[in-house]
């Protein structure tokens, strides 16, 4: 079993930054693949960003691309979510989920293809 546990989120200006991480135990990150989603008030959980385990391939939401980047740690247990250029839009519930799969990357962008998830941390974008 993968516990997941996420860095605290936190309340940011439009246009500053913020990184996220999410840290599991057991195994390395790359035994994983790896996504974060999000999820604002009334609305679905979206997909942000993936990163494959193996090749390390990544894929993004097209609102975040060029703004967000997700890397994660070799040699330890966690991924990070780089957020930059934050918008008010921005604001959500961020989750990290995790798969042992190693699809297409495409698939990754679905909530479907994720086993474990973390608890979620609240991002809030505001002035």
């Amino acid at each position: 079993q993968v516990q997941r546990e996420e860095s605290a989120g936190g309340l940011v200006q439009p246009g500053g930054s913020l990184r996220l991480s999410c840290a599991a135990s057991g195994r390395a990150s790359t035994t994983y693949s790896w996504a974060w989603f999000r999820q604002a008030p009334g609305r679905e959980r979206e997909f942000v960003a993936a990163i494959r385990r193996g090749d390390a391939k990544k894929d993004y939401a097209g609102s975040v691309k060029g703004r967000f980047t997700i890397s994660r740690d070799n040699a330890k247990t966690t991924v990070y979510l780089q957020m930059d250029s934050l918008k008010p839009e921005d604001t959500a519930v961020y989750s990290c989920a995790a798969t042992t799969k190693n699809p297409i990357l495409s698939y990754l962008s679905s909530k479907e293809a994720y086993e474990y998830w973390g608890r979620g941390t609240q991002v809030t974008v505001s002035s």
